[in-house]
């Protein structure tokens, strides 16, 4: 009884703090340059599952989620894409630090406030799943663990 209680409560939260996000809708489309220098648009990926995950340099938590992220990129290898879009940020270096003392190992794009108001992203992290056709399915908001994203993308 009280692991259902504890799992209610889990999911009411969890709802609450995705009740913005355009969960169901089309994702966004963007073209954002990538901290190594390319470019990646969103709506050229289709045709596989994207993770989309938004954070700052600044955030504590998305330092813990950097490591998961690599964690699902090695897991789900080229059957999914896993990009993450820098935010909030005072300069590019601050992005580039974050990314070597971290060992990001998975694409790292440089986004900004008009992309954040096109995903309604407030609170990092945020994580978006979007599916091969483009559409958002899920989102999540603060730490996920390897297994909980998984278990997102493929739900």
């Amino acid at each position: 009884m009280d692991l259902a209680l504890v799992g209610l409560v889990f999911a009411a939260v969890m709802a609450w703090q995705t009740r913005h996000l355009p969960t169901g809708a089309p994702a966004p489309d963007f073209t954002l340059r990538t901290l190594s220098g390319g470019q990646v648009r969103l709506s050229e990926l289709q045709g596989k599952p994207v993770v989309l995950a938004f954070w700052a340099p600044w955030c504590g938590v998305c330092k813990f989620e950097s490591s998961t992220l690599s964690a699902l990129r090695s897991t789900v290898g080229g059957s999914a894409h896993v990009l993450s879009v820098a935010v909030a940020y005072e300069d590019e270096e601050d992005v580039r630090r974050f990314a070597r003392e971290h060992a990001v190992d998975y694409p790292v794009l440089l986004g900004g406030p008009e992309l954040m108001r096109a995903y309604g992203v407030e609170q990092f992290p945020t994580t978006f799943f979007v599916s091969s056709e483009g559409h958002i399915e899920r989102a999540a908001v603060g730490y996920t663990t390897r297994l909980g994203l998984l278990w997102r993308m493929w739900l």
